[in-house]
């Protein structure tokens, strides 16, 4: 929670003053850029590098659980959504100062692989600078595409979603477009499986009373046996997500289902894990804390262990962007969450 004793101590002129002197340094990282985000560290990944391949909030799905809210473009046609010539200037830019990341992670406010051109970013990287390793963060839902499914063959790991097999849940949950179906997708990830040479860790979201009945994880057991993942990890509600009626599974009904799918590969997604690689972070607070919370939603503790602050130091900037009315904030069941105003 906001400690308010903590704002009173600085008069409007001193923060000012301090925000304008962090603003002046040149440890900026990816603050200047369109569609780079970060880097942050990942409970996954490490220190990841986001790019932001679509406008907010593009998808071939529109989830009830998504923490970027709800999508206002709902689609399934691939297309140059954002300039593919100012994406690979960025790049460029950003790596050529050889920042120590773990990843470069293909994700952000929609359907990354909705961009026409994420093979030749691909591509890219992997001609120019083959040292850093690619992951792409997909909900799996075009990978029916054989030209899609070419265009990835050479990221180092696919992280794919799959959070329904019947038609009914599928459609209670991803709200997907209309062209989509679960089988559809379900092959599409058993035809990436055989193409694909480097690790896939497959997702699967719980919603308590949808997809953990009887019959759906009985049929999730099928279909993860069809595709053959090298990774099968379990995540639920833990930001705040597009309905409020949607709650999180307990730590013990995942460890539950864990157990039912029977396989060592199975793991249960922790919380964000804390990162010692801070050199590459944005000196310009204020400005990180809101790109981060425009992707997804965060509670100063979230913000604490992600940028490496006090939470007094973290007041300061929250402050800020409060009194700008750049941010508001909403209470859950794990604290206050600061969502980004659009």
């Amino acid at each position: 929670m906001i400690k308010q004793a903590n704002w009173r101590l600085f008069t409007k002129s001193s923060i000012f003053g301090f925000f304008v002197s962090c603003l002046k340094k040149e440890d900026l990282t990816a603050m200047n850029y369109k569609y780079l985000f970060g880097p942050v560290p990942s409970r996954r990944l490490g220190m990841s590098l986001g790019v932001d391949l679509v406008p907010f909030k593009t998808c071939t799905y529109n989830c009830i659980y998504c923490e970027c809210g709800k999508t206002t473009h709902l689609t399934i046609n691939r297309k140059e959504y954002v300039p593919l010539k100012e994406v690979v200037a960025e790049l460029k830019d950003y790596l050529d100062r050889k920042p120590a990341l773990d990843f470069i992670t293909f994700s952000g406010s929609g359907e990354p692989t909705l961009h026409s051109g994420i093979g030749n970013i691909i591509d890219f990287l992997k001609t120019e600078y083959p040292n850093y390793k690619t992951c792409l963060l997909t909900n799996g839902s075009l990978f029916y595409l054989e030209n899609l499914r070419k265009e990835v063959r050479s990221v180092d790991l696919i992280i794919p979603s799959l959070d329904a097999v019947s038609d009914i849940v599928f459609r209670k949950i991803n709200r997907p477009s209309p062209q989509l179906n679960p089988q559809k997708i379900i092959e599409g990830l058993v035809s990436l499986r055989k193409g694909y040479p480097s690790p896939i860790w497959l997702e699967i979201f719980i919603v308590p009373g949808l997809n953990d009945t009887k019959s759906e994880l009985k049929a999730f057991k099928e279909a993860i046996q069809k595709i053959k993942p090298d990774k099968v990890q379990l995540n639920t509600l833990d930001r705040p997500g597009t309905e409020d009626w949607v709650n999180s599974a307990s730590r013990e009904a995942l460890e539950r289902i864990a157990s039912y799918f029977g396989t060592e590969q199975v793991e249960i997604i922790a919380k964000f894990q804390h990162k010692e690689k801070k050199s590459t972070y944005n000196k310009d607070i204020a400005d990180i804390i809101l790109k981060t919370i425009k992707r997804r939603p965060c509670t100063i503790e979230d913000l604490s262990e992600m940028l490496g602050l006090r939470i007094s130091e973290l007041n300061k900037w929250i402050h800020i962007l409060m009194e700008t009315e750049r941010i508001e904030t909403e209470k859950k069941d794990r604290g206050i969450f600061f969502k980004a105003k659009f």
